[in-house]
């Protein structure tokens, strides 16, 4: 183990471990082979003891044989091929064989150890008896039970956390001898302790994220505590009620991993924060109560079907864990049936898991009832015959039994049962209803049987954005009928209009989870809009202009007698557009498998539909003749009289897997609810409007494979009509490239500079230390954290460039000055330089220019993937695109009230209010408030303020960032910073004021450095004075004339000559600070 501050342990691990401490975790010392067999089963890593123990105490009616037995049982169920399917079902299980009770979490026993390795293990005879497989950093237990293991790597460590993905899914899950372990843990947690960058995408490289198992490689989450009211510190985490860390408990788990030396540095203080990224998620994830909740309700084993080439139909285990957004809208649904409240709308934005959403609540909400005795029965309400055939099917690929209704009498059956759980199987029971069967024209009214006192009916609505009439229809007389039902409904895209809005039928919002959000977390893809290649356009125009020219009768127009979007020369040169694209598209993208991605057009209309199919294989024809890179596309045609039910839907089933069908045709079918992660380009034959525009769009927003982007291509010019739906929702949220890497030319040449300079060598360490003055150099957990926020590597390389040229004038002063230099000020100087920390900061530098340009391969620019196809290309076909612009859904979480609030609090708590840029922020603040209009909001008006508050609100956090830097330097001292930046502000003044003037004319010096130099000499000779004499305060004269005293002789011995009357400045502003805080504290005579 490492004794270095850098390492794992000092930085993330151990800090960690003490927080899992304080949220209730009991610690257990490092365990090892010799308590094989005795403490622990090394062939599961149970704690045998602590879970024989609990078992007795959670089924006092079972004996110390059936706990043994059952321990037994468990051992050979983590030996199935079933990703421990059978284990999670024992786990969770309400037989009176209790694991765990989650009900009480009191009654459980929760510990951490760390550095516990994972064992293969051979019979006894064996020679090698046990050979390690892996050792996870962090190990929790619940009951003894090993259910939750941690990885944790110091920030911008190489490659970020993506390898600790790499060997997570490379080496640890495939690996077969270490199933059982693989099988047993539920939840895993992997961070470097950083932030995540915000830049979006889908490879999760810096952060704090979590998954479980799986035969292939599950996805990393994010995990975002609630913060509606976005505080500086999520509410959950700031309140929480941590307990205090034993003494003896830090002291042990120091002295365990040889660290003592730890315990007084700053960094490892640091560390211990509950604010630090890892500290944060195991707050949100690892609390007792929260990851019981997370391990009942959170886990689901899916098993897919999938369609083989050869048309079979295999299935695939997946096992999957609740998304944050999942967890917390659960929470926000059982809040609001505890307030009495039984209406709701979730606004999840699609792509974001919301069948899955209602999966959970199944179990969530039928235990959550079976607490009062009642018996929920639960109807999952969608309108179209291919919306109930997906979410039948991911309701029993997850384990429901699903019921269907396809008359009106069978769903009046259907509301006679009086059972939550389907026949003999046990398994929960959900009715998936396609209103779209019934007459939506009859008005009758619907009589349900009386309700039983025991009985609730749970509606939930799927896409509750679709016009669904409040007025006379089947869903609205079916609602009318059961006032007393629940009914949750779920939309990504509410109606909001002023006729008809989804909350004036369904009730207020219960939980929203935005498009940025799901960008950011990398749950859906960003959406790029193509304007088409101008000399296209051209062509297209062409067409219509000589359709033009034929004569009609007289008050007759071409339109009205052609439709021209279906004519033969308009639908073929749009094809010709289309397939020479997609096929482009999917040539960049090239699987090694085979499968690639698709494209679906949506026509103007459904006769430029059928034209399009009629003519899509003429067309590639034509073109495999000219191009030797020949396509085999093969498009379907999706209307409502097009084909067969059945047929359609196999169309759309082999789409989604790409066995057969590669372009999907369409008009209005498919435009919402419809869910193909290949699905990759759109093209965009006609406009479209507020929710229907933005469910269209998004359906290319789904992840898939390594594309980090959606792709719409715009025939129809919907800019403007996206800016107004962009305005429209925005009003209703209201309601509530890389600069290359230079060579490193600034480092100086060493040993020219000692051989023929020595005395620039102090110049140039000074200047190198000048430059690095903003960053906290004497803390590594600090700059670190400084480092992490930038994107840009420029200012990294000239960072490096300090670091590098302090650490080589240094270095060979030491090695061969003494031979050389015969200047003893020079060696003297050099030789009290503190160089420990700089190998470890310029290490971490170069760790965060490693990790920028990693980012930077992962998620390739738009820009750089335009490139990267222009180049294959060649020279004989060059696309030249009129533009591509991101669609920027406007769905950002903050509302001006919010930033206004933010800004406010930023300024009034601003310690320095005579600092010139906090009086310039103030000023633009009210002058931006004054503009503010809390009523009336435009898209224009809107995107201008939100700008202006940004601006202040950045330029906020940078003034607080820079004044953080000097008060770490100042050891917190407020009255010092203060002087500090008086000072700087009066050599500015000066400077202006006298541009020519010499050097003479600053204050100490025109370099933050020798200011800071200066004043930690003063303050340290002023603190003792105050300490020893604490009466020296009482009277004002006294003490200006002891400090003027103390500034004088402290500026001698620091060979520093100044006027007097800038010894004065220094002791008028030093006395100010000391004689306020004391007359604050006390008050005055």
């Amino acid at each position: 183990m490492s004794d270095k501050f850098g390492c794992e342990n000092s930085r993330v691990q151990l800090p960690a471990v003490l927080h899992l401490v304080k949220l209730g975790y009991t610690y257990i010392p490092r365990i090892t082979l010799k308590q094989a067999g005795t403490f622990f089963d090394p062939k599961t890593n149970i704690l045998t003891g602590i879970f024989l123990s609990q078992f007795l105490k959670l089924n006092p009616q079972s004996d110390e044989r059936k706990a043994e037995q059952v321990l037994h049982d468990i051992s050979n169920e983590l030996d199935s091929d079933d990703l421990g399917e059978k284990f999670y079902r024992r786990l969770v299980s309400v037989s009176s064989e209790k694991l765990i009770d989650f009900e009480n979490p009191e009654n459980n026993t929760f510990h951490v150890t760390a550095e516990f390795p994972c064992y293969d293990v051979k019979d006894d005879s064996a020679e090698n008896k046990y050979t390690e497989l892996f050792r996870p950093d962090i190990t929790l237990f619940i009951n003894g039970l090993p259910l939750t293991y941690i990885e944790v790597k110091i920030p911008n460590n190489k490659e970020g956390i993506v390898a600790e993905r790499k060997r997570e899914y490379n080496l640890r899950l495939p690996n077969k001898k270490a199933r059982r372990f693989n099988n047993i843990t539920q939840l895993m947690i992997f961070s470097n302790n950083m932030e995540y960058d915000n830049m979006g995408g889908i490879t999760p490289v810096q952060g704090a994220f979590y998954c479980t198992g799986g035969y292939k490689a599950p996805p990393f989450n994010c995990f975002r505590e609630e913060n509606p009211q976005h505080l500086e510190v999520e509410p959950y985490i700031q309140n929480y009620p941590y307990k205090e860390v034993p003494e003896e408990v830090e002291k042990a788990l120091l002295e365990e991993f040889n660290v003592q030396v730890y315990k007084s540095s700053d960094e490892y203080k640091k560390n211990k924060n509950v604010t630090t990224p890892t500290n944060k998620i195991l707050t949100s994830m690892c609390e007792p109560s929260r990851l019981l909740y997370i391990l009942k309700y959170g886990i689901a084993y899916v098993h897919a079907q999938k369609k083989l080439d050869d048309g079979s139909v295999t299935v695939e285990l997946q096992k999957h864990i609740m998304r944050y957004q999942q967890l917390f809208a659960s929470f926000a649904v059982t809040k609001t049936l505890d307030n009495g409240i039984k209406k709701g709308v979730i606004w999840h934005t699609q792509g974001s898991g919301k069948t899955a959403l209602s999966y959970y609540l199944v179990n969530i909400l039928t235990d959550y009832y079976a607490k009062k005795n009642i018996v929920p029965k639960f109807y999952f309400i969608v309108d179209r015959i291919d919306l109930k055939k997906q979410a039948a099917k991911e309701f029993e690929m997850r384990g429901l039994s699903v019921q269907s209704a396809e008359t009106r009498e069978e769903l009046m059956k259907q509301f006679d049962e009086q059972n939550s759980l389907s026949g003999n199987s046990g398994k929960k029971e959900i009715t998936v209803i396609n209103i779209q069967r019934f007459d939506e024209r009859k008005k009758e009214r619907i009589d349900l049987p009386d309700y039983n006192t025991n009985l609730q009916r749970i509606f939930i609505i799927d896409e509750a954005h679709r016009s669904y009439d409040p007025k006379g229809s089947f869903l609205a007389n079916l609602l009318d009928a059961d006032r007393n039902s629940v009914r949750i409904a779920l939309t990504g895209t509410p109606l909001i209009g002023d006729e008809l809005k989804t909350t004036d039928i369904f009730g207020n919002y219960i939980h929203t989870y935005y498009y940025d959000k799901s960008i950011l977390d990398g749950y859906t893809l960003k959406i790029l809009r193509e304007e088409i290649e101008t000399s296209y356009k051209n062509k297209l125009k062409e067409i219509y202009e000589d359709l033009e020219k034929i004569e009609l009768p007289k008050n007759q127009k071409t339109r009205e007698i052609i439709d021209i979007k279906s004519h033969p020369r308009y639908v073929k040169e749009l094809l010709r557009y289309i397939i020479s694209d997609l096929k482009k598209f999917r040539n960049l993208y090239h699987e090694d498998d085979g499968e690639q991605a698709g494209g679906m057009i949506i026509c103007d209309s459904s006769e430029q539909a059928r034209a399009l199919y009629g003519h899509f294989m003429e067309i590639q024809m034509e073109l495999n003749e000219k191009d030797k890179d020949k396509s085999a596309m093969k498009p379907a045609l999706i209307l409502y009289d097009s084909d067969d039910k059945d047929v359609q839907q196999d169309y759309i089933d082999t789409f989604k897997s790409g066995t057969d069908i590669d372009v999907l045709i369409v008009f209005n079918m498919l435009l919402t609810g419809f869910d193909a992660p290949r699905l990759k380009r759109l093209y965009l034959g006609r406009k479209l409007k507020d929710h229907g525009l933005l469910q269209a769009i998004t359906r290319v927003n789904r992840t898939y494979r390594k594309h980090t982007y959606g792709y719409i291509v715009d025939f129809a010019d919907i800019k403007e009509n996206f800016e107004q739906t962009n305005e429209n929702y925005l009003r209703e949220l209201n309601k509530f490239n890389n600069p290359k890497d230079a060579p490193d030319k600034q480092v100086p040449e060493t040993f020219s500079a000692i051989f023929e300079e020595p005395q620039k060598i102090v110049e140039q360490i000074d200047d190198a230390y000048e430059k690095m003055f903003s960053y906290n150099m004497e803390n590594v957990e600090s700059f670190v954290e400084q480092i992490s926020r930038i994107e840009e590597k420029k200012p990294l390389l000239e960072l490096r460039n300090s670091l590098t040229t302090i650490r080589n004038l240094a270095n060979v002063v030491r090695s061969f000055g003494s031979e050389k230099i015969k200047d003893e000020k020079v060696l003297e100087y050099v030789s009290n330089l503190d160089l420990a920390r700089i190998p470890q900061l310029l290490t971490e530098v170069n760790r965060r220019i490693d990790l920028i340009n990693f980012k930077a391969i992962q998620n390739p620019s738009a820009e750089t993937l335009d490139m990267i196809a222009d180049v294959l290309d060649g020279i004989e076909f060059h696309f030249s695109k009129v533009g591509t612009e991101e669609l920027v859904i406007k769905a950002n979480c903050e509302t001006i009230k919010d930033k206004i609030r933010r800004t406010a609090s930023s300024l009034s708590g601003y310690f320095d209010q005579e600092d010139p840029e906090y009086i310039t922020l103030k000023d633009l603040f009210m002058q931006a408030l004054a503009k503010t209009d809390f009523v009336e909001y435009d898209y224009a008006k809107f995107t201008q303020q939100n700008k202006d508050f940004d601006e202040i609100l950045e330029r906020l956090s940078q003034l607080k960032q820079k004044t953080e830097n000097l008060f770490e330097k100042y050891k917190g001292d407020a009255k010092f910073v203060r002087v500090h930046k008086r000072i700087h502000e009066e050599n500015k003044r000066r400077a202006s004021a006298s541009p020519n003037a010499s050097a003479q004319n600053w204050i100490l010096d025109d370099k933050d450095l020798t200011i800071y130099r200066t004043l930690m000499s003063l303050k340290n000779t002023i603190d003792m004075q105050v300490y020893n004499q604490e009466a020296i305060l009482k009277s004002d004269p006294y003490f200006e004339k002891t400090v003027m005293s103390l500034v004088g002789n402290g500026m001698a011995e620091l060979n520093i000559q100044s006027p007097r009357a800038d010894r004065e400045f220094i002791k008028d502003k030093i006395v100010a600070q000391y004689l306020n805080q004391y007359h604050a504290t006390y008050g005055r005579n």
